[in-house]
């Protein structure tokens, strides 16, 4: 009963709907089901990781630390999101390391060699897995464009607008809200600012009616709005 009702958890996301019993099983889902403390690390500066993780519950914090022993925030990921191997490449996660975030995760794992074996014999799960990487990297290299040509306001706006567009807005109302896992340092850290700066520019932005918020909740009163201000920044 435990086992089909963990199935049923990884089933309801597109990219394993598709997979039969049998396919599970190659995979070895049900006995790499993984739950992690809030603040444990996954894994850290890991040189033989083989693995690929799906968040099935929480937040993950991706990153590393700098020269001056300072944590690096690449990302912070949620639920339905892959992480580890994700290239399907062996050792290329060198100083990286992966941690529960804010509260307790789980996760299920399984190794590259067993994924990409149903890759070949699965097209549908091929092209999912891919465009899932494709988001994954055009994330990132928005990130990267934001932090190197903007200033921190515009940093700060066009994070708020990222956010909203990863978490599901589609357009159908002018305001839209996801739960808040982030803190303001969170937030300094993904952008490539400090913490102090960021809460002026976050007041500065609450004050205009641009983005709301608490300890629960980020709300985005008008994306149309904050979308505008991302062009004329």
């Amino acid at each position: 009963m435990l086992d089909d009702a963990k199935l049923l958890l990884i089933r309801n996301y597109d990219l394993w709907s598709h997979l039969s019993d049998e396919e599970y099983d190659e995979l070895n889902i049900i006995h790499n089901f993984i739950e992690v403390k809030k603040g444990d690390y996954i894994y850290f500066d890991s040189h033989f990781l083989n693995k690929l993780y799906f968040i099935k519950e929480g937040h993950i914090k991706i990153g590393y630390i700098d020269d001056n022993g300072e944590e690096v925030i690449k990302e912070i990921i949620q639920e339905g999101e892959l992480f580890g191997q994700f290239t399907l490449e062996k050792n290329n996660l060198n100083g990286e390391f992966a941690r529960a975030h804010k509260s307790d995760v789980s996760l299920c794992a399984f190794t590259i060699d067993d994924f990409e074996k149903l890759l070949k014999r699965k097209p549908q799960l091929a092209i999912g897995y891919s465009k899932q990487i494709g988001h994954k990297l055009r994330n990132a290299e928005y990130r990267l464009i934001n932090m190197l040509n903007k200033d921190v306001r515009s940093r700060l706006i066009g994070f708020f607008y990222q956010l909203v567009m990863q978490n599901g807005y589609d357009g159908s109302d002018s305001s839209f809200e996801i739960k808040n896992f982030l803190t303001h340092d969170d937030i300094a850290r993904l952008i490539g600012s400090a913490r102090q700066t960021v809460t002026v520019f976050l007041n500065q932005l609450e004050q205009e009616n641009l983005v709301k918020v608490d300890r629960k909740k980020i709300a985005v009163p008008d994306v149309k709005k904050l979308q505008r201000m991302i062009s004329i920044s």
